[in-house]
Formats: C-alpha cells, sequence, structure tokens
C-alpha cells in the first residue's frame, strides 16, 4: 500500500511541475523559443517556416485575377505550383503561363497572403528576412492594410508599405504610406533605400518597420534610412488613420501600374523567399 501511494505521489508532483511549465495540451501555443529580441521589444507573433506548408492559423490566401487595384497582369493562386515551404522558408514563385480562373483568363500566375483577422496589430515592430526577385515588370511587396477600416475605403483608413521593389531596380527598395481621403482624394508619402553594391537578388535582407504612436520608421538590415510623423486622415484626427489594428500582406505581383509590364528580358519563375517574419511588441 505504502509503495502504491508513494509512486503515486511522485505521478502527481511530475504532472504537476509539466502543467507548471506550460506543458499542458490545453495550454497557449508557444512561440519558437530562443529567437533574439531586439532591445526595448518583446516577440509577439511569428513564422519561422518550419513545416512542410502555410500554416492557415496564422496565413490566408487572396484567390484572384482581379489585378490588385493597380492594372497588374497576375492571377494569385492557392496552388502549389505558387507557393510551398522548403528548406523552412517560404517561397512565392510567379510563372509565365496561361491560366483561367473564375475572373478569367490570365498569363501568369503567383501568391498572395494575408494575416487579416489572425495577425493584426495597432504598434510594433515588424521584422522580414527575405531574398527578393529581379526583372522588368517584377513587383514584390510586404506591406499592411486597415483591419476594420475604420476611417473609410483606401486610402482614408491607410496603407503601410513596409518593402516594395521595381524589379528594373533590383538595388533598391520603398517605404511609403498611403493615406488622406477615399481615392481619388488621396496622398502618399515615402523614400527608397539602395544598397552601395549588389542587388536584393543576390542574399537574404532584413525589412523593418517600427511603428509607435505619431512615429513610424524604416529599416534595412539595421539601417535606419526614414522616419515619418506627420500624415492625415479626412475622417479623423492625428494619429489616425495610423491609431487602428493592421494586418500583414505579402505578395509578388506582375506589371502593373507603377512598373510596366514584363519584356523579353524578364526571365520566370522569379521567387521570393521568406526566412521568416516576426512581429514585436514594445516592452513595458
Amino acid at each position: 500500500m505504502c509503495y502504491r501511494i508513494t509512486n503515486f505521489v511522485l505521478f502527481f508532483i511530475v504532472l504537476l511541475t509539466m502543467c507548471s511549465k506550460g506543458d499542458s495540451p490545453t495550454g497557449p501555443k508557444k512561440n519558437t523559443p530562443g529567437i533574439p529580441e531586439p532591445e526595448g521589444w518583446t516577440l509577439d507573433w511569428n513564422d519561422e517556416f518550419n513545416g512542410t506548408s502555410l500554416d492557415n492559423s496564422k496565413w490566408e490566401y487572396e484567390v484572384n485575377g482581379r489585378g490588385g487595384g493597380n492594372n497588374e497582369l497576375q492571377y494569385y493562386t492557392d496552388r502549389p505550383e505558387n507557393l510551398f515551404i522548403k528548406d523552412s522558408m517560404l517561397v512565392i514563385q510567379a510563372l509565365k503561363e496561361n491560366y483561367t480562373g473564375p475572373d478569367g483568363a490570365r498569363n501568369y500566375t503567383s501568391a498572395r497572403i494575408r494575416t487579416l483577422n489572425k495577425g493584426d496589430w495597432k504598434y510594433g515592430r515588424f521584422d522580414i528576412r527575405a531574398k527578393l526577385p529581379y526583372g522588368q515588370g517584377i513587383w514584390p511587396a510586404f506591406w499592411m492594410l486597415p483591419s476594420d477600416g475604420v476611417y473609410g475605403g483606401w486610402a482614408a483608413s491607410g496603407e503601410i508599405d513596409i518593402m516594395e521593389l521595381l524589379g528594373q531596380e533590383p538595388q533598391k527598395v520603398y517605404g511609403t504610406l498611403h493615406y488622406g481621403g477615399q481615392y481619388p482624394q488621396n496622398t502618399h508619402t515615402g523614400t527608397s533605400y539602395s544598397l552601395k553594391t549588389g542587388n536584393f537578388a543576390q542574399d537574404f535582407h532584413l525589412f523593418t518597420l517600427e511603428w509607435e504612436e505619431g512615429e513610424i520608421r524604416w529599416y534595412v538590415d539595421g539601417q535606419h534610412y526614414q522616419t515619418q510623423t506627420q500624415w492625415y486622415t479626412t475622417n479623423g484626427k492625428f494619429p489616425a488613420p495610423f491609431n487602428q489594428r493592421f494586418h500583414l500582406l505579402l505578395n509578388l505581383a506582375i506589371g502593373g501600374n507603377w512598373p510596366g509590364s514584363p519584356d523579353k528580358s524578364t526571365i520566370f519563375p522569379q521567387q521570393i523567399v521568406v526566412d521568416y517574419v516576426r512581429v514585436f511588441k514594445k516592452s513595458e
């Protein structure tokens, strides 16, 4: 009897110890341990792409051929040909092919994903480490849109572009804010950052946005290149519209008003390769 009681007590103590460490199967899901946190910031959300497919608890596909409001030429799909995980990296791949979907026929396919209602933030630090594509008409973007549209349609509720690149200028990236009134009464402000040598297709680079109340900052590889503190919306007081929840988007567009169409020099397939996406909140 004493032997059985002793074993039961030991089992109960071990069980309590496991639960106290957060190992209970009903406990909260933990982010990947061991991720370095920048000074003054605490990890809030991340995707290291360590699985075999896109994590649907964090991302959703946007499937359409509507041109993104920019006369883009691609059809965004949810096919593994256009988005897949390889070697713990997210790959968004643009192909030159004939493809027909509910929105009609297109000559290019690609992918666009977002965190809407799965990852939404008011302020924070956003880190994306990636290798970018290149070529005439190639347009990768890491950006943010309002999750709730409190101040009205685009761009009265704002848009934050963490990184955009025109493939014909593979050494240069852009950081931009869109705001003001609803289109066409909108405006935008921003600037660019250029590498001193090489281009963004040759190696991985870290693209960072730090967003606090009344101030938004852009970095490449830890180099600060822009701060914005002035913006507005016709439907609210400063710091509106950038005082509401926004979500992340990653996409690879082909063609459109800004980059222009691909030409004979453009090589396909083209890829965005993402090592990780990490979101930090300000430490208290």
